[in-house]
């Protein structure tokens, strides 16, 4: 029986997603509870990485049990039982037979959150990048606007130990939204590289507070990779939201 998991978590404790040697990573704790509930060894499949430090409100991975291990409707409140807090299985469904949590997406929508203010509040500690200096809302807008559409990102990805032979992606919306000190940018797009968000969030911003020329943003859109950014927005603020199918 093929398991769909909407999971939810603070990355703050983890190693970002994917399965680590030192077994903690989010990956490695589903593993974990599902081995102790099965006997043995189960696979999560995810839809995809996230860094160290990064949340997830919608991450969606896919694991295959055998059918009479628990009842289906045990399964939910049996993983939570034996999951850290920070991470938490919201939803479980049976998906077709050939779901694929990872294969079978068609995008993902990242939030970044910003708090613009002097103080951050407690609460908001590890959840929003705190950045004090003035940001320029409708030159924010603009640069935004730059990087919609489809793009060479290689400009905008960090390397990760191996050459993106595609580097090619579709950004159809970049929202932005102020309420109050809190500045959200809603990325929505049909795949994102490695840093991608983050690399984008922190030079939109660094152009939006005046210290770099939008124009920087179409040179490295057109330059295919031979420049890079460096700017990139810290890890606490960033949320995979959603994944597509």
């Amino acid at each position: 029986m093929r398991l769909k998991l909407l999971i939810a978590y603070d990355g703050a404790p983890f190693r970002g997603w994917q399965s680590q040697t030192t077994g903690d990573a989010v990956q490695d704790h589903i593993e974990q509870a599902f081995t102790r509930l099965c006997g043995h060894r189960i696979v999560v499949h995810g839809a995809g990485r996230t860094d160290a430090g990064v949340h997830a409100h919608g991450q969606i991975a896919h694991a295959d049990i055998a059918a009479d291990t628990l009842p289906f409707d045990k399964w939910l409140p049996a993983l939570n039982a034996h999951l850290p807090r920070q991470i938490r299985i919201m939803r479980i469904t049976r998906p077709p037979a050939d779901f694929h949590a990872r294969f079978a997406a068609r995008g993902k929508i990242y939030t970044y959150r910003i708090w613009n203010d002097v103080v951050l509040p407690p609460h908001e500690l590890g959840r929003a990048w705190h950045f004090t200096h003035p940001i320029a809302l409708p030159l924010l807008a603009d640069c935004a606007r730059m990087v919609q559409g489809t793009h060479d990102f290689a400009g905008f990805a960090a390397n990760l130990g191996k050459t993106e032979r595609d580097t090619t992606r579709t950004l159809s919306e970049v929202r932005i939204r102020k309420t109050g000190p809190l500045l959200t940018l809603r990325f929505h797009g049909d795949g994102f590289l490695y840093k991608m968000v983050r690399l984008l969030t922190g030079t939109l911003i660094r152009c939006a507070e005046g210290r770099a020329d939008p124009a920087w943003i179409t040179e490295l859109l057109t330059a295919c990779g031979r420049k890079k950014t460096s700017f990139a927005a810290p890890a606490p603020g960033l949320y995979l939201t959603r994944v597509l199918y």
